[in-house]
C-alpha cells in the first residue's frame, strides 16, 4: 500500500512540510528556502519517523530543475546586461572565477581530489538568484542601480553555470582515464565533441526554435485559454529539454534554458513567465526538499573544521572580493557593499552542479553535505547581513537659482 501510494505521500509531506517550515522561517527573518531545505531534512532518511521516496523526490527535483532554467532564459533582459555591461559582464566572470580559485584551493587543503576540487569551487562561485532578488525586492532596490549591476551580474553568473553544466560531463569522461592515457589532447577532444553537440542544438533553437516557439505560443494565446496557455508553455519547457537531453547529449537544464531564451522578448514572453510562475515557484520548492532530503546533518558534528572553512569562503572570501571589484571599477560604497554582502551566500544553482558531480561520481556525499551545510548557513545568515549595509544615500536636490538669477 504505501509503495501504491509513495507519489502521493511524499508530495503531501513535501508541500505541507514545506509550508509549514517556510512560514515558521519567514516569521523569524530566515529566507523561506532555509524552510523548505529543512522540510526536507524533516522527511529524509537522516531523521527518525516518515521518510519519502528520495527517487521520486529527487526526480521531481529534475523537473523544478527544468523549471528554473526555463525561467531564467525568461527573465534575461539583453538590454539591462547591456546598460551596465562594463561593470557586470567582467565583474561577474572575475568574481566567478577567483571565488572559484577560493574555493578549488580549500578543497586541495582538505585533501580532496581534483576533479571533486574543481567542482567544489565552481559550487561554491555562484549565488542564490532568487535570495538575491527577495533581498532586493525588501529593500526597494531592484530598480536602482546598484539593483540592475546586481542582477545583471547574477545573470551572468547563471550564463555561466549553464556553461559549465555543459562541460562537466564532457570533462569528467576526459580525466576518467588513468595514467598515460589522460592527456591535454584527450580532454579538448571531448570538449570539443560536446561543444560541436551543443553547437548542433543552440543552431537548431536559433534556426527552428526562435521562429516556431513564438508563432506556436501566439496561436495558443489567440485562443484566449489560460490552461492551454499554461500547459504549452510546460509543455515547450519540458518537451525541449528532453529534446536536448535524448536527441543531443545535452543536459535538461540546457534545453530548457535555450526554449526560455527562445521566447525572450517575442510578444507574449511577460504572459508566459506571468503564467507560469506559480507551477515554476512549486517545482522550485519540491527542488529545495529533495536537496533537504539528501542532507546528513551529522556532517556538521563529523567535519566541523571543514563546514566552517567552506563558510569563510562563501561570507568572507565571496563578499571581499566582490567588494574590492567593484571598487576597483570606481562604483560607489554604497552599491559596492549591497552587491557584496548579497553574492556572500550559494544557493540553487550550487546544489545543481554539486549534484551533478555526485551522479557523475567524482564528488563523494561528504562533500555533497558539506556544501548542502555551506548553503543552508549562508542562507540563513544572508538577510541579517544585509541587514548590516547603510542606508541608501540621499540624492541632493538639485540648486534653485535665486531671485533674478539665471538658471544658465
Amino acid at each position: 500500500m504505501e509503495d501504491k501510494y509513495a507519489l502521493i505521500t511524499t508530495l503531501v509531506a513535501a508541500i505541507v512540510l514545506a509550508f509549514v517550515f517556510g512560514m515558521a522561517a519567514q516569521r523569524f527573518r530566515f529566507s523561506p528556502i532555509v524552510g523548505y531545505l529543512v522540510a526536507g531534512l524533516a522527511v529524509g532518511p537522516y531523521t527518525p519517523g516518515f521518510t519519502g521516496d528520495v527517487e521520486l523526490a529527487l526526480q521531481l527535483s529534475e523537473i523544478g530543475v527544468i523549471l528554473l532554467m526555463f525561467g531564467v532564459g525568461l527573465k534575461i533582459s539583453i538590454e539591462d546586461i547591456w546598460s551596465v555591461r562594463w561593470v557586470a559582464v567582467p565583474g561577474s566572470v572575475v568574481h566567478t572565477l577567483a571565488s572559484g580559485a577560493l574555493g578549488f584551493g580549500g578543497g586541495l587543503a582538505l585533501g580532496m581530489p581534483l576533479l571533486e576540487s574543481m567542482i567544489l569551487g565552481a559550487s561554491l562561485s555562484i549565488a542564490s538568484t532568487i535570495v538575491f532578488l527577495r533581498a532586493l525586492e525588501d529593500r526597494k532596490l531592484l530598480k536602482t542601480e546598484a539593483g540592475r549591476i546586481g542582477v545583471s551580474w547574477l545573470l551572468v553568473e547563471d550564463l555561466l553555470i549553464v556553461l559549465s553544466i555543459v562541460v562537466l560531463p564532457a570533462l569528467v569522461w576526459a580525466m576518467s582515464a588513468e595514467g598515460a592515457a589522460l592527456s591535454p589532447w584527450r580532454v579538448l577532444g571531448a570538449l570539443a565533441v560536446t561543444f560541436a553537440k551543443i553547437a548542433g542544438f543552440v543552431a537548431f533553437m536559433l534556426v527552428i526554435g526562435a521562429r516556431l516557439f513564438p508563432w506556436l505560443i501566439i496561436q495558443i494565446a489567440h485562443t484566449k485559454s489560460r490552461e492551454l496557455l499554461s500547459l504549452g508553455t510546460l509543455a515547450l519547457a519540458l518537451g525541449v529539454a528532453w529534446a536536448a537531453y535524448f536527441w543531443f547529449d545535452a543536459s535538461f537544464a540546457l534545453g530548457a534554458f535555450l526554449g526560455g531564451l527562445a521566447l525572450n522578448g517575442t510578444k507574449f514572453s511577460h504572459k508566459v513567465a506571468e503564467d507560469s510562475l506559480p507551477l515554476r515557484d512549486t517545482f522550485a520548492v519540491l527542488f529545495f526538499v529533495a536537496v533537504g532530503m539528501l542532507f546528513d546533518p551529522g556532517v556538521l558534528w563529523r567535519e566541523p573544521l571543514a563546514v566552517a572553512a567552506i563558510v569563510a569562503i562563501v561570507i568572507f572570501g565571496k563578499a571581499g572580493l566582490a567588494y574590492v571589484l567593484m571598487r576597483w571599477m570606481k562604483q560607489p560604497p554604497y552599491a559596492s557593499i549591497i552587491l557584496a554582502l548579497g553574492l556572500a551566500q550559494i544557493g540553487e544553482f550550487s546544489f545543481v552542479l554539486a549534484g551533478l558531480g555526485l551522479q557523475l561520481e567524482v564528488m563523494s556525499s561528504e562533500t555533497y553535505n558539506l556544501i548542502l551545510a555551506a548553503a543552508l548557513i549562508s542562507i540563513a545568515l544572508n538577510p541579517f547581513l544585509l541587514r548590516l549595509a547603510p542606508e541608501a544615500p540621499v540624492a541632493k536636490p538639485a540648486p534653485q537659482p535665486g531671485a533674478g538669477e539665471s538658471v544658465a
